[in-house]
């Protein structure tokens, strides 16, 4: 099982890198791959050094797996080359997510659509995994007609660029600025670009990807994603509108049941989910579970998962396996 890892010496890749070292994932050949000016670098995967590689060299090399975190345009250009190749590419930029000829896989949900012929399969948003594995199991019981969903989002999400600039504010530091704005103490109403709609990028993705995730247009989803300055982490707010009923302890045993679920909901202790603690873990926490009092059959909800974990590295990483595990590579 030869495996690359393109984007290998990014935020996410690095976190790749680790995820298929602690899943202990079948790999007979390592390839990592990244831009021209990290070619050469020496990076330790397991113990064993490797040398980083370059993109047309990992295509000649023709591996089995290709991870992509490379971001969209280097995945437009390059992630048909891999798959020309024989190669399957997992890709966790926005470049296909929406394509209609490929598939947007959260294995816990429709891992099971996938086929041999899917050379190319999209990893979701960051934001958009951890919501709708939390909606997943209420959509089949209850049937969702609408969401509103407001985000929290780190600045992670962003990239080393900005995660440098809150530890530069907190050190008191002038340094470069990867947002408008001073992020430190500062909520920023502005996750990826504005469209003409009024909407971000990032709101646009967390309309339309779940959508696209669960098979299912009759639902709709309205987004704000805001930044907030914490390092690692995203948290949303959500709020559910149902076509059926539904009782609070079947909504949080639904919740428990879902694999890769975990639900941390007691008022009278102070159990909610919080960044601090997803921190490095591949669950979906959910908490603040309770009935909106102001309309008929809708749910509120808090849900927080590591976005470089589950929401990018881990997704991909559990896509990879069940391809493995189903000789589909």
């Amino acid at each position: 099982m030869k495996v690359a890892v393109v984007g290998a010496t990014g935020m996410v890749g690095e976190v790749m890198l680790k995820v298929l070292a602690e899943r202990n994932f079948p790999i007979t050949e390592l390839l990592l791959v990244a831009s021209e000016r990290s070619v050469g670098k020496k990076m330790i995967f397991k113990g064993k050094e490797h040398t980083v590689i370059g993109l047309a060299d990992a295509v000649a090399a023709r591996p089995n797996i290709a991870i992509f975190s490379a971001g969209g345009d280097t995945s437009l250009e390059w992630a048909p080359k891999f798959a020309e190749v024989g190669t399957t590419v997992v890709d966790n930029s926005s470049a296909w997510r929406m394509d209609p000829t490929k598939k947007l896989v959260v294995p816990e949900i429709n891992a099971h659509e996938l086929t041999a012929n899917d050379k190319i399969i999209a990893n979701p948003n960051c934001s958009t995994i951890q919501l709708v594995m939390a909606l997943y199991p209420l959509h089949k019981k209850y049937k969702m007609k609408r969401v509103v969903v407001s985000t929290y989002q780190s600045v992670s999400g962003t990239g080393v660029k900005a995660v440098k600039q809150l530890e530069n504010e907190i050190a008191g530091i002038q340094g470069e600025m990867a947002y408008p704005y001073p992020i430190g103490r500062n909520a920023l109403p502005h996750c990826d670009v504005f469209m003409e709609n009024g909407y971000t990028k990032e709101e646009m993705k967390l309309a339309r990807e779940p959508q696209k995730i669960l098979d299912d247009r009759t639902f709709s989803i309205s987004a704000t994603a805001v930044r907030i300055p914490t390092s690692g982490g995203h948290s949303e707010s959500v709020n559910v509108e149902f076509e059926n009923d539904f009782e609070l302890n079947e909504v949080r045993r639904l919740l428990n049941e879902m694999p890769g679920v975990t639900v941390q909901d007691n008022p009278d202790t102070n159990t909610y989910p919080m960044p601090i603690y997803a921190h490095d873990k591949d669950e979906v926490f959910v908490g603040r579970i309770r009935r909106d009092e102001t309309q008929r059959n809708t749910l509120n909800m808090w849900i927080v998962a590591d976005n470089l974990r589950k929401g990018a590295a881990t997704n991909a990483v559990q896509i990879s396996e069940y391809l493995v595990e189903k000789g589909l590579v």
